[in-house]
């Protein structure tokens, strides 16, 4: 397949493989997340299993609640159903390879996403959560303490 860069906000995310390209049966993803990116919300995918490889920098992932730092060679599984998120607040942008199984991800949820991340000004959260919903991402946004 012919790979093609999809800047959403600050992110970068190059697809080397699609649904088409392996019968449904894996979808995958390069993604750079520059030094202290602005990332999505904690979230969870409803039918799909996402496998993390650290290939530069690194990136902290927080799966349920506990914290795992991704550098070079270094792996996580995130399940269907794990609450999760990620960050790069190290000195060096990070890079991962991403492995989503079954291939229920594609570039288009990236493209809306970008659509609205780089549409200018504050970026529309319930757009944002309608695009994340249609595509089996449920956001978990942080709980509001009462004063």
């Amino acid at each position: 397949m012919k790979s093609e860069t999809i800047k959403a906000g600050q992110i970068t995310i190059d697809f080397l493989l699609e649904a088409a390209d392996t019968n449904g049966s894996a979808a995958l993803f390069e993604f750079t997340v520059p030094v202290n990116a602005k990332v999505p919300v904690p979230h969870y995918h409803e039918n799909f299993d996402e496998t993390i490889y650290g290939l530069a920098g690194a990136m902290t992932f927080t799966i349920d609640g506990k914290t795992i730092d991704i550098a070079p060679g270094e792996t996580c599984f995130i399940p269907r159903g794990a609450v999760h998120g990620f960050n790069n607040n190290k000195q060096e942008d990070a890079k991962a390879l991403a492995v989503i199984t079954p291939a229920l991800l594609g570039p288009n949820y990236f493209k809306e996403m970008a659509a609205i991340l780089n549409a200018g000004g504050p970026p529309d959260v319930e757009q944002l959560k309608l695009v994340m919903a249609k595509h089996g991402l449920m956001p978990v946004l942080p709980k509001v303490q009462n004063a």
